[in-house]
């Protein structure tokens, strides 16, 4: 982890996201004065499960996956946060400690903001509190979804549904698969590795998925979503 001065502007210029656009002046010098930029190399942990929290992570650039940590054998994967998104805003409401762990699957740059600013801020300006309780909901139905999908869905339909999710997030510059193992993947489908590779196995023996080493090609994604609602 490393922490980055003001004076690199091109970073500090990234507080001007959108979600930020329905502040006063006075209230962006307040996010400025309470904001600590840093950068997680790739591995480094933003958050760890059951650690106090003071603070809210605003990621501006990278990509982090989020997990409840397991028995130290099996961890659940839950989400992908990508450049725009916060991590831990139940702690402005709720919580003292954080309630999962969060990786930088690649270098993450991301602000440290005071949680009791956020906080006074939702108070005091009604529309900034509407889009941050918008955000809010929005991760709670993603962590509902996927809780759904481990639950009632079989296992080649859990793992439809992980590849469909994951294949969002591949860009020319982050291609996600090559960042995450075969264990990372079973663990965002609640599966064990070994049944995760019999069945990537077979959906490429089936032309619905292409295996390259690390990564994994969509080849027939009408395919992949039939098995994923029909899980």
């Amino acid at each position: 982890m490393k922490l980055i001065t003001d004076t690199d502007f091109a970073i500090d210029c990234d507080i001007q996201a959108p979600c930020f656009q329905h502040l006063t002046p006075d209230e962006m010098e307040l996010i400025r004065g309470s904001k600590t930029q840093v950068l997680f190399r790739k591995g480094e942990n933003l958050t760890k499960q059951g650690a106090f929290t003071s603070y809210v992570l605003f990621v501006t650039d990278g990509l982090v996956k989020q997990f409840i940590e397991g028995d130290g054998t099996r961890n659940f994967n839950f989400k992908i946060i990508k450049e725009g998104e916060f991590i831990g805003l139940s702690s402005v409401f709720t919580d003292k400690t954080f309630q999962y762990s969060s990786v930088a699957l690649s270098d993450t740059r991301a602000f440290l903001i005071e949680k009791e600013v956020l906080s006074s801020l939702i108070q005091t300006n009604g529309m900034f509190g509407f889009n941050f309780m918008k955000r809010f909901c929005n991760h709670q139905e993603s962590f509902f979804n996927t809780i759904q999908s481990v639950v009632y869905k079989q296992m080649n339909g859990r793992l439809a549904d992980v590849l469909l999710y994951l294949n969002d997030f591949n860009t020319e510059k982050n291609k996600l698969f090559t960042l995450l193992s075969r264990k990372d993947i079973a663990d965002f489908a609640g599966l064990s590795t070994e049944s995760t590779v019999k069945i990537l196995k077979s959906l490429e023996k089936d032309c619905v998925i292409k295996l390259e080493e690390k990564n994994i090609l969509i080849l027939n994604q009408d395919l992949l979503q039939k098995i994923s609602k029909n899980g």
